[in-house]
């Protein structure tokens, strides 16, 4: 296996970027570290099959970025980072490809822990753990904290609550109805969430196995056939669960929602649309803020894991997307530039404390 470092413009912002090969295994991957300012950085591993390596580090690079200030937002000692697997995971996991990744994070001497993303599963990081102790979101078997995208479902649908109470003075989300495009790992969770407080569910995902589950579960979700038709509803909530960029100019321009807040990661396509959905009267609950369940449901098995510990902490995101959109009405800011500033003000306030996270 080799790996190598990287230093180019493109990546100035961020401490450490590696990238590993392994032909044996036909491993290919990139870890990004953003920051260790708080601690080590901690960030799930994305397996996919991306067009190009320029695509997959771009992705790394944003992700890892993301979860830096996911971790400060959401009161964590944790950095951040990010790892992309090159490939198609239908075709290519195997335990000769994820010890060799795990061969790849223990050289980072625990500056990254790696957890579970889109392609990865629990099962895994039993894997890549037998390499490396610097994974988490193992499975109970082991441990762990299992899927992490319960969790996860659970911190969106709180700070959907306080997205509502934000947008018509009352958190009940009893009648609404909430557009949901992916129900994947986390969308079918959240669509749980959604359907037990009696609200009106429509949906839609691009692979019919996603929805033949969502249907046999939850008769009374609507399915729609695809992306396009969810968007050309009159929703009350729209909630993007599946990968980045969903919120970009077009949607932004014709989106009938009155509130977005969903769980994928770097929704919006570029900084500018966010403001289009501010001027339009869209409410925008900033991903990171919302879908940081996840991430306290992994960083707990530091503790030793208690799923009803982590569950509590992860109620506590309904009220840190109250103090954003708080943040944001009494500055006159977007929330996500209000998300920024007081994850920023963490970041400087405690991680200037101790600069560069190194292994003890």
């Amino acid at each position: 296996m080799t790996s190598h470092h990287v230093s180019d413009p493109f990546t100035q912002e961020h401490e450490q970027v590696v990238f590993a090969h392994d032909e044996a295994s036909g491993l290919r991957a990139i870890i990004a570290i953003h920051s260790t300012a708080l601690g080590p950085a901690l960030g799930g591993t994305r397996f996919h099959a991306y067009p190009d390596t320029a695509t997959a580090l771009a992705d790394a690079l944003d992700l890892a970025r993301g979860m830096t200030y996911k971790a400060a937002l959401a009161g964590l000692d944790l950095g951040g980072g990010k790892a992309v697997i090159i490939g198609d995971p239908h075709q290519m996991k195997s335990e000769h490809l994820f010890r060799a990744y795990g061969r790849f994070v223990e050289t980072l001497g625990g500056r990254y822990i790696t957890a579970c993303d889109v392609g990865t599963t629990s099962h895994d990081m039993d894997l890549i753990g037998r390499e490396t102790a610097h994974v988490t979101g193992r499975t109970l078997a082991h441990g762990g904290a299992g899927d992490s995208s319960v969790l996860t479902a659970f911190g969106v649908f709180q700070g959907m609550r306080a997205s509502a109470e934000a947008a018509w003075g009352d958190s009940n989300l009893s009648g609404r109805t909430v557009g949901v495009l992916g129900v994947g790992k986390v969308g079918r969770h959240l669509v749980g969430h959604l359907v037990d407080v009696g609200a009106r569910v429509v949906v839609s995902d691009v692979w019919q196995p996603a929805i033949d589950r969502v249907r046999d579960e939850y008769p009374d979700v609507e399915v729609v056939e695809s992306a396009e038709a969810l968007l050309a509803l009159p929703l009350d909530v729209y909630a993007p669960c599946a990968l980045g960029g969903a919120l970009d100019d077009e949607v932004a321009a014709h989106l009938q929602a009155r509130v977005v807040c969903g769980a994928a990661n770097n929704q919006l396509a570029h900084p500018g649309v966010e403001k289009v959905l501010d001027d339009r009267g869209i409410l925008y609950a900033p991903d990171y803020c919302v879908n940081a369940g996840g991430l306290i449901q992994v960083a707990d098995e530091f503790e030793g894991f208690s799923f009803e510990r982590a569950k509590h902490r992860a109620t506590g995101i309904f009220d840190t997307t109250r103090n954003v959109l708080e943040t944001a009405r009494r500055d006159g800011v977007p929330p996500a530039v209000a998300a920024d500033r007081l994850a920023a003000r963490r970041i400087n306030e405690v991680g200037r404390l101790r600069g560069l996270w190194l292994p003890r």
